[in-house]
């Protein structure tokens, strides 16, 4: 088992949880908010404009977190496989703003709809001839146009992309707030935002809002749930209502334990990799 400070760093990012990064060389550089991360091939992150940044979750207890998700064979595999795989503490709002455009697409449609974004709508940053450009802040979204947001390849998410920006800027949103109130309060306050329903707030709250109990029901986690733990969640229906997304839910939980966010990460990434599926 490595130690909770080792990171495999490739395995982390391609994983369905960021979308703004670029791989140069042994480096990794990524967007987070109004920051720009340069992670080194032994997993070092630094903040390229020297932010203050908990990006790689230092102070999980990982050894806990892998013990307390080791419920059986399957998931013990997929940790072996993927030792040093990370849940991200991303920057809240370009989280959100990911994952609605996250509905119904694929990564390098998620990836190519959020450059455009970046470009269109946010700060340039030159570093070491470099050219980056810095996820846009909520006001900016607000005040643009569902036409030129659309202009980024959105499609019918432009009016939600945009109402998000504007709960954020109203403070209807309150990021401070939802990382400190539990699952189920967060989960009814992000529910509010037009385009956000219980998957994408799952991966919300997990990815940027501290909820290591927060488990995202996509096709692929539903596929794995049917394939191997048929006899723990019983699943009839192919569309999940709301009622049974949360039963689900506390079952899982129940099982996986309060961390099972990890679980869900290590199994996504083993079953998508097992349908060589592209990444970033």
């Amino acid at each position: 088992m490595k130690n909770k400070f080792s990171i495999d760093t490739d395995n982390s990012i391609n994983s369905g949880q960021v979308f703004l990064w670029e791989k140069d060389g042994t480096d990794w550089y990524g967007i987070n908010g109004q920051d720009i991360l340069k992670i080194n091939k032994n997993g070092i992150v630094k903040s390229v404009l020297n932010s203050k940044t908990n990006f790689f979750r230092k102070n999980d207890n990982i050894q806990e977190i892998i013990e307390s998700i080791s419920k059986d064979k399957t998931v013990k595999k997929a940790i072996k496989k993927y030792e040093g795989l990370k849940i991200f503490r991303q920057d809240p709002f370009q989280c959100m703003i990911s994952f609605i455009i996250s509905s119904n697409s694929n990564i390098q449609k998620i990836k190519n709809s959020l450059e455009k974004i970046t470009e269109k709508f946010g700060t340039q940053v030159k570093i070491q001839n470099k050219e980056f450009f810095l996820f846009p802040k909520p006001e900016k979204i607000a005040n643009a146009s569902i036409d030129e947001i659309k202009t980024c390849g959105v499609g019918y998410r432009a009016p939600f992309i945009k109402q998000a920006a504007k709960m954020v800027v109203l403070k209807k949103i309150d990021f401070k707030y939802l990382e400190k109130c539990n699952y189920h309060e967060a989960k009814k306050n992000i529910c509010l935002v037009p385009g956000i329903g219980n998957k994408v707030a799952d991966c919300i709250m997990l990815f940027s809002l501290n909820k290591l109990d927060a488990f995202p029901l996509d096709t692929w986690m539903i596929k794995i749930l049917e394939k191997y733990y048929s006899k723990e969640f019983k699943i009839e229906t192919k569309t999940i209502t709301q009622k049974q997304y949360e039963l689900l839910h506390e079952k899982i939980v129940i099982y996986f334990g309060p961390y099972c966010g990890y679980a869900q990460q290590f199994l996504f990434k083993m079953e998508r990799e097992n349908y060589d599926k592209k990444w970033l």
